[in-house]
């Protein structure tokens, strides 16, 4: 099957929902997100439409998506460029400029074909063109009791800092750092 990776189009806002709801079903999704379902079905379609141009165009942040032949959105990654000085989402200070890539999600019936593989090839490819800022570090964020994307992301070259974050809500436990630096 050929997959067409691109960025997610401002006007997709109603397929990006559904993609999230069913990534929000998922069984590893308790430590994978920091969102419930129920958490998602409660926001106005505002949000999504907003949330959905936001990462359709310019620098700050990009949402790739991975389309089958037939249309279907099956597969989408986020890059959120951090710049110094601000605080990530976790509430720690950006000491250097770096994305963050986070929402990684294949549906179940298209894994194994290297979706992922490609969305994060076509995310990490813009975060490194960017020119300004000039990313010098990709990073993401992986749960302790989530070792298959773990073992994904060592594959591709992610590697852990040492940094972690104790997490709070259903999940617990604690989020591990993990990092490529700019080639």
């Amino acid at each position: 099957m050929d997959y067409l990776i691109r960025p997610v189009r401002a006007d997709e806002w109603q397929r990006m929902k559904e993609l999230r709801l069913v990534a929000l079903a998922d069984p590893a999704a308790p430590v994978a997100f920091l969102e419930t379902t129920e958490q998602a079905l409660e926001r106005p379609d505002s949000f999504w439409q907003e949330r959905t141009a936001r990462v359709s165009h310019g620098t700050s942040a990009r949402q790739f998506v991975a389309e089958a032949p037939d249309g279907e959105l099956v597969g989408t990654v986020v890059v959120l460029v951090e710049q110094v000085g601000a605080k990530d989402i976790f509430g720690i200070e950006i000491a250097s400029p770096q994305a963050h890539l986070v929402g990684v999600f294949v549906r179940a019936e298209h894994r194994g074909v290297g979706l992922t593989e490609r969305l994060f090839e076509a995310a990490m490819e813009w975060a490194w063109s960017l020119e300004e800022p000039a990313i010098e570090r990709i990073r993401l964020y992986v749960h302790e009791d989530n070792p298959r994307a773990q073992g994904f992301y060592r594959k591709i070259g992610f590697v852990p800092t040492g940094m972690s974050v104790p997490l709070n809500g259903d999940a617990g436990g604690v989020d591990f750092e993990m990092a490529v630096v700019r080639p």
